[in-house]
């Protein structure tokens, strides 16, 4: 049972993902909600800003994804083994969090409404690596923060 309470909250974080993945999340369909709630919040906003919102709260929200799941997955690297020093934790736990971005990119090329970028999984990556090494930053003792 080790196993189960080490990787179920990063294996749902990563269904989440999969789920953001999927055509219901498409640049089209949130930008119908958030084009509009922009427009009557701020009414003399045009197009392109709006569009460029968009564009970067949907970058965010990959950074995001991967910012989470790292730390997920480095609570669940640490907790399998504890043993392992902290720097070998941090190197699976990007690998595993970079594999899953790829393979993210991948099942978006068969949607319809998505595609695949390689730009994602280098922001995926970047949030990746932020969150693990905040991971690891807020596990330090107090007297190794110093």
């Amino acid at each position: 049972m080790l196993i189960v309470r080490n990787w179920w909250p990063a294996v749902t974080w990563m269904i989440v993902i999969f789920l953001f993945s999927t055509d219901l999340f498409s640049g089209s369909n949130t930008s119908t909600l958030l084009g509009p709630l922009l427009s009557s919040l701020f009414p003399s906003l045009t197009t392109e800003p709006i569009e460029l919102i968009h564009v970067s709260a949907r970058k965010l929200g990959h950074w995001s994804e991967y910012f989470i799941l790292a730390r997920l997955l480095m609570g669940a690297v640490t907790g399998q083994f504890p043993l392992w020093k902290q720097s070998r934790h941090l190197f699976w736990s990007l690998v595993l969090a970079t594999l899953y971005a790829v393979g993210d990119e991948w099942h978006q090329s068969f949607v319809p409404s998505r595609s695949a970028s390689g730009l994602d999984v280098s922001i995926d990556s970047f949030g990746a690596i932020c969150g693990a090494l905040w991971f690891g930053r807020c596990k330090k003792k107090p007297d190794e923060a110093a």
